[in-house]
């Protein structure tokens, strides 16, 4: 990346092309004041912002120091210092630092040169579109919203009765992070609210509310370096306990019963199970949005009368048991008052424990800037009621909803903190696993996260689909955000098998639960989830062909483990994904860079999901460069082209590359199940 200036401009170039330019008659500094307005209802947000002004810093000077080059900007050239910035030189590109700001300023903006062919992707977990060009994206973590799409009667219906339809840009794992298809990323350190705007055709315009810390670019000579260098800046995961790869996590809230007689009949069924998954464990409570769970963590008897020997025996079985907590504790539970008592709990503006409505139950918030607060709920609940009882792993839940009107005890605003809260709730469950010396054994997986979440939080899951195969809330949407979240350098991804959200007579049946199920068959992790209203909607137990399908793919996903145990242990080392953008290895094919609903499972084997009902074939594109093989019929093709298949539901359409050194094993998959 070379650096240029001259009086009072500055350039700055990647592989001869322009990033930066900043002149006086285009300046690519501005700066401004606004006043916002946020409301948070059961951590969907309204954001409004009136901006009471916004001008350009058309004046630079430029100086040199030890330090690098430093830009002082100014609206005009008599004009106080408005902004001082250093230009540190990388051997891969630039930071730019913030060191002086006027105080003044609550509003920035940087212009970086886009061209009309340029790609962009990343900006966290994005659910509805891959390529973020001609778009702009806010970043605040929160819920994704129900629907997500204003034209649906889900949406319509979810925002007039929960203010709770979202919109395409909604996510609950927003990063300012981008990756761009000139082979280089940018990422802006803040946590304050920021919205990406790609939308122009010669410029990317970032805007924060506040003057970032720094703006980092980086370039690779490839896309697959240049996500090892992201993974690299915001850390890696561990690797996936071994007992992952012995088949599918059950997904069972009914009750230790419920749990023992659906265990009996999956493995009746020559089911490959690794685990039960429990999250009813601490118990329920029943609500107008469904079955919702009981938040006081603490194992509770009269669900699970006998869950210690339940525990045992699973183990001896071979098979694990894991639960569900969240960083939020119910005022009718008995660990609300010890922590209250403790003063471990987040305050209103009179001192008291604030109260948060999570949907009819109120709930106070762990402070987690308190450092006595953060080591009790390591010791008493993550270590004391979960792994001293022999959980392997859980749901670790929310992390979007820190209200931004509560006071916190490092004295920062909770508006500031609200971004940085699921990297402390990551934070939290790593620590304590750590400390346990039970990384090896234990994992854990959330839908939260923002920049750095990558150090702290073993697996990503895509959050609460809605049960349907619905364009912007639905099945495919999990693909959109493997993929997204994947190039931020989270290497492992899964998702609810048929969705978990239920609601205005939109329920999940048989169809979706076996495609979801097949897909999930191709990707790190495999996990049933009963939903948000158990007994309104399909389950594998309640239907013999979906339990029956449910086993051959909890096989398959065991005869492939090989396979992925080699792509976990890359991941860990070098940050690549599991799961994969096409254009990560076929860098030359301009037909893989728009691709959001395939995607690479590792370098050699490709997966086109069956994503709409009613299929019984499928159109796949396949990169050029490369001989195909059909996984199913074992037909071959030619890359470059788009083909169709017979994709009845069992056979989703998969292909993988015939010269791979795995093809023994593709080969011989089929014939395993």
């Amino acid at each position: 990346m070379q650096v240029t200036y001259q009086r009072d401009q500055l350039h700055l170039r990647l592989a001869g092309e322009d990033l930066l330019v900043h002149t006086p008659d285009s300046p690519a500094f501005f700066i401004g004041y606004g006043r916002e307005k946020m409301d948070m209802y059961c951590g969907n947000f309204e954001i409004q912002d009136y901006l009471e002004s916004r001008e350009a810093l058309r004046h630079l000077t430029v100086t040199e120091n030890q330090e690098g080059i430093q830009l002082e900007l100014r609206r005009y050239k008599d004009d106080d210092l408005q902004l001082r910035l250093n230009v540190a030189v990388l051997d891969d590109g630039i930071k730019l630092q913030s060191q002086w700001v006027n105080s003044d300023i609550n509003r920035f903006w940087v212009r970086l040169a886009a061209k009309d062919s340029e790609h962009v992707w990343g900006c966290g977990e994005q659910m509805s579109y891959f390529n973020l060009r001609g778009r702009n994206f806010p970043l605040w973590t929160s819920e994704p919203g129900v629907g997500r799409d204003k034209t649906t009667y889900v949406t319509w219906q979810s925002d007039a009765v929960n203010r709770a339809g979202g919109d395409y840009y909604n996510t609950n794992y927003p990063q300012p992070t981008f990756v761009s298809s000139r082979r280089y990323f940018c990422h802006v350190e803040t946590y304050d609210y920021a919205d990406f705007d790609f939308r122009h055709g010669e410029f990317h315009e970032l805007q924060v509310w506040g003057v970032p810390a720094s703006i980092l670019l980086r370039s690779a000579p490839t896309f697959l370096a240049l996500v090892e260098k992201i993974s690299a800046t915001f850390g890696r995961q561990p690797l996936l306990p071994d007992w992952v790869y012995n088949g599918v996590i059950l997904g069972l809230k009914r009750g230790q019963t419920h749990a023992e007689t659906m265990l009996a009949k999956a493995l009746d069924s020559d089911m490959a199970v690794s685990a039960v998954w429990c999250e009813d464990w601490s118990g329920v409570r029943e609500t107008s949005f469904g079955t919702r769970l009981f938040w006081d963590w603490r194992w509770q008897p009269e669900r699970y009368p006998l869950l210690d020997q339940l525990i045992s025996d699973l183990h001896a079985r071979n098979v694990r048991f894991l639960g569900y907590v969240n960083p939020y504790l119910c005022v009718d539970g008995s660990l609300f008052p010890e922590a209250e008592a403790a003063g471990y709990l987040a305050t209103n503006e009179q001192g008291d424990a604030a109260l948060v409505d999570f949907g009819e139950f109120d709930c106070g918030v762990v402070d987690f800037t308190n450092e006595a607060a953060c080591t009790w709920f390591k010791d008493v609940i993550i270590k004391r009621e979960m792994l001293d009882l022999g959980i392997s792993g859980w749901m670790a839940d929310f992390g979007e909803y820190l209200p931004i009107d509560v006071k916190l005890s490092n004295g920062v605003s909770a508006k500031q903190e609200h971004n940085r809260w699921p990297v402390r709730w990551a934070q939290i469950n790593a620590e304590a696993i750590a400390e346990a010396g039970l990384t090896d054994e234990t994992t854990f997986f959330m839908r939260a996260g923002y920049t750095g979440v990558q150090a702290y939080c073993p697996l990503l899951w895509a959050g609460d689909q809605s049960v349907d195969f619905s364009r912007h809330d639905g099945l495919g949407t999990v693909i959109c955000a493997a993929l997204s979240s994947g190039l931020m350098g989270n290497a492992f991804h899964h998702s609810d098998i048929g969705g978990y959200t239920s609601l205005f007579g939109n329920k999940r049946d048989a169809e979706l639960h076996m495609r979801w199920a097949e897909m999930a068959a191709f990707t790190p992790v495999m996990r049933t989830h009963e939903s948000n209203r158990p007994t309104e909607n399909a389950q594998w137990f309640d239907d013999p062909e979906v339990a029956e399908h449910l086993a051959r793919m909890s096989r398959l996903y065991v005869s492939l483990s090989p396979y992925l145990k080699q792509l976990v242990a890359e991941g860990s080392s070098r940050g690549i994904p599991v799961q994969r953008a096409l254009f990560l290895h076929f860098e030359a094919d301009p037909e893989c860079y728009d691709i959001q609903d395939q995607y690479l499972l590792g370098p050699d084997m490709l997966v086109a999901p069956v994503h709409k009902a009613g299929c019984d074939e499928w159109s796949a594109y396949l990169p050029s460069g490369v001989e195909w093989v059909h996984l199913w019929s074992g037909k071959h093709y030619s890359g470059g082209q788009r083909v169709t298949v017979a994709a009845p539901v069992g056979e989703p359409a998969v292909f993988y590359r015939h010269t791979s050194e795995w093809s023994h094993l593709f080969t011989a998959l089929p014939g395993q199940i």
